[in-house]
């Protein structure tokens, strides 16, 4: 009963739910696997210009460096201290990208691995990001330092001490995820250190925490942490802020384990989102857009104000995690730039867009055999800068969904319509839809055989608009198609089925 009341307290003290986002900037981007010099252009060229809120990093810690297979994406996961040297940069160069980004109003919070190191099978030696020597046989990690007194040894009860069955919360919590080293968070020292590391991270301005695998540990272990945390630093927020905190936590039902034994420590992911909106807009099962209508708590998701959503993720983008056949990713653009207008048109949850790179995708029995594959790298495993092609998008490999200008349009669709209930719904029962942001915004999608052809009701002023998806405004006139609205708020929607986007919106910002 101590360590629930105790844990209630922390968490209605110090749970952190607020992103610490400029007014009317609503939108998280991951740039997954960004090396920091690139993050810091990126703010100031790009995000902070076009109403991006934040930047959800890869883990900043050092990691291991693995040579079979090449380099994956998940060595990041693998952490071998918590210096501040990674494949996307050094301390000084991950200082100066926080405080330029900033400089523009743009938020960094930081992805923090901190229930476990590398994987036991990890060998010793000094193959990591900063050079540090490690023994993971010995769970002996000197940069840290760790040793084997401060891993769950002897608390996990399964045979092969990793996790065998996600209904035995035990092993779940206290055993080791996929052979990492699992650390004994109800230890004061590892708790002092990851606290150590955590602040280390706040004293540099970063705003807020994505925190790893928060499923794998106790929530009493982490208010403990939390509660050790420091004010974000005055220079860019006010005095007695506290750090954003949002944690991963796969919950699709059917587990003891849910999201809401997390609810009083910050925001949580919504995983169920994700999987649900890929198989409406897939049109999977039965399934038809017109269902949408009572979407969020109406689909069985945790509260607005705690959840946390994505279309794709970096994990459930290569089959990882949860999620499974139906999540939408950037393979599937059309279908996905639909889906990414719809989430940021709607008010449910705090909103992350995914930005990758592509991998040379290779299918075994249906099994993407390639998705280990880490970002683009030149010969010597360094990742390669984030290059610029002339209309704006990407190359070098990186993708950037978050440069597509359908999406960056419906972020800053977003930040207009911030605050605004969901209105004037309207659906043909079907896979054709639209919808309202009280009187500042609507969209239109159909994603049905057919076209598309109806007078709605926007509640929007009378005028002429610019369609964002198709273009957007630009002076005095519109580069994409324009929507005419009446004197009673009515404007007609004509969208072809076989459109690249079927989908239409406009804002008052768009009203030439």
């Amino acid at each position: 009963m101590k360590v629930l009341a105790a844990l209630a307290f922390l968490g209605g003290c110090l749970a952190q739910y607020t992103p610490h986002t400029l007014p009317n900037r609503t939108s998280i981007v991951h740039l997954f696997e960004w090396r920091w010099t690139d993050i810091a252009a990126e703010c100031e060229r790009y995000l902070a210009p076009n109403g991006y809120g934040a930047v959800q990093i890869s883990p900043p810690n050092e990691h291991i460096v693995l040579q079979n297979p090449w380099r994956p994406w998940w060595q990041r996961y693998q952490p071998i201290s918590y210096k501040l040297c990674s494949r996307s940069g050094n301390e000084e160069e991950f200082r100066d990208m926080v405080t330029r980004c900033n400089n523009v109003g743009v938020r960094i919070y930081a992805d923090v691995v901190i229930n476990h190191m590398c994987g036991a099978s990890g060998g010793s030696g000094t193959h990591s990001s900063c050079g540090s020597h490690f023994d993971a046989g010995a769970e002996d990690f000197p940069a840290v330092p760790y040793t084997s007194w401060d891993f769950n040894n002897g608390k996990c009860n399964s045979p092969s001490g990793n996790i065998e069955n996600y209904n035995d919360i035990n092993q779940v919590r206290n055993c080791r995820l996929v052979s990492l080293l699992d650390l004994a968070l109800g230890k004061d020292y590892v708790r002092g250190k990851i606290a150590e590391y955590l602040n280390h991270l706040v004293d540099l301005g970063v705003a807020g925490f994505r925190v790893d695998a928060a499923k794998h540990m106790w929530p009493c272990d982490m208010a403990v942490i939390f509660s050790q945390l420091k004010d974000l630093d005055t220079r860019w927020f006010s005095r007695g802020s506290r750090p954003f905190i949002y944690q991963e936590v796969i919950d699709q039902g059917g587990e003891p384990i849910s999201s809401s034994q997390y609810f009083g420590l910050g925001r949580v992911t919504e995983f169920k989102y994700s999987a649900k909106l890929g198989t409406v807009v897939r049109r999977w099962n039965g399934e038809k857009m017109a269902y949408l209508r009572n979407w969020g708590e109406g689909w069985a998701f945790m509260p607005s104000d705690l959840a946390l959503v994505f279309v794709d993720n970096h994990d459930n983008q290569r089959g990882h995690g949860a999620g499974g056949a139906s999540v939408l990713t950037f393979w599937d653009s059309r279908l996905y730039k639909m889906a990414a207008a719809f989430m940021l048109a709607h008010p449910y949850g705090l909103t992350r867009v995914m930005s990758s790179f592509r991998w040379d995708r290779h299918f075994v029995n249906g099994k993407d055999v390639n998705d280990w594959m880490g970002p683009p790298s030149n010969d010597d495993g360094s990742t390669k800068k984030v290059s610029l092609n002339p209309d704006t998008t990407c190359g070098n490999g990186w993708v950037c969904e978050h440069r597509w200008h359908q999406i960056r349009n419906m972020v800053i669709f977003r930040n207009v319509v911030n605050g605004e209930p969901l209105a004037n719904w309207w659906d043909n029962g079907s896979n054709q839809i639209a919808f309202g942001r009280g009187t500042r915004g609507f969209i239109a999608i159909n994603n049905d055989d057919w076209n598309m052809n109806v007078t709605l009701q926007t509640g929007l002023p009378a005028g002429m608009y610019c369609d964002v998806i198709s273009g957007q405004k630009e002076g005095d006139h519109c580069t994409g198609l324009r929507v005419s609205v009446t004197a009673d708020g009515q404007a007609l929607f004509h969208i072809n089925n076989t459109a690249d986007d079927p989908t239409l919106a406009i804002h008052l910002d768009t009203k030439l």
